[in-house]
């Protein structure tokens, strides 16, 4: 069994450490409190997507057009449905401008393209993020790792003795990083990969409704 002075521990492995550990120990940190902060925030906008795609048919039970737009604006607090039906109203409308002079069919789907790619946008935030988090992570914890050990062999090499109990206790402890890196890279992969599933559905419905809205306007 390992003396008080030689076991394995963070604490240990902070005080031991120079500026460059530290460095990538804080790096990790910050990567995982980010990963976290957008994973509940695409958690909680990922579940009231759902709501507001399950309230679709509200806008197509209504009895006018502004009357749906009401309805599903209440449903869709995030904004991603709600502004093709509006956009779309308001360029049917419309006639004094440069894209009046098209066909009123291109001018309905320029603007619901547009919208698209806004609401696209807003439903895809934060996912670039976790991917990045995700792929280089584990590579900042080997860095750490590699550093720790190459500090704890300068160490040894100075002092000019070369026992196993000197160097099992820092390398153990540089490996701390490389877990660290994998806790942390982890939960953003699973994350991104599990919010991309559920992005893939919430535009396949918006797609649908968009082709819908372009029948509609356009009849």
């Amino acid at each position: 069994m390992l003396p008080p002075d030689q076991h394995f521990s963070i604490s240990r492995y902070w005080e031991q450490g120079d500026a460059v550990s530290h460095l990538v120990a804080c790096v990790l940190l910050a990567m995982s409190l980010a990963s976290w902060f957008f994973i509940f925030a695409r958690a909680y906008s990922s579940w009231r997507l759902r709501g507001a795609a399950s309230a679709l048919h509200l806008f197509w039970a209504a009895p006018t057009v502004t009357d749906g737009i009401t309805l599903l604006a209440l449903a869709d607090s995030e904004a991603v449905f709600a502004p093709l039906p509006a956009c779309a109203l308001a360029q049917a409308a419309s006639a004094s401008s440069l894209g009046g002079q098209v066909s009123r069919s291109d001018q309905i789907t320029r603007v619901l393209r547009q919208q698209i790619t806004r609401s696209t946008q807003r439903i895809e935030s934060g996912l670039t993020v976790l991917a990045s988090i995700g792929a280089t992570a584990p590579f900042v914890g080997l860095l750490g790792t590699v550093w720790g050990i190459y500090h704890a062999l300068a160490k040894v090499s100075a002092a000019g003795v070369l026992q196993i109990d000197k160097v099992a206790g820092p390398v153990g402890e540089a490996l701390i990083m490389t877990g660290f890196g994998l806790v942390v890279a982890i939960p953003s992969v699973l994350a991104f990969n599990g919010f991309n599933r559920l992005n893939r559905v919430v535009l396949a419905e918006l797609d649908g409704f968009a082709y819908d809205l372009h029948s509609y306007f356009t009849k």
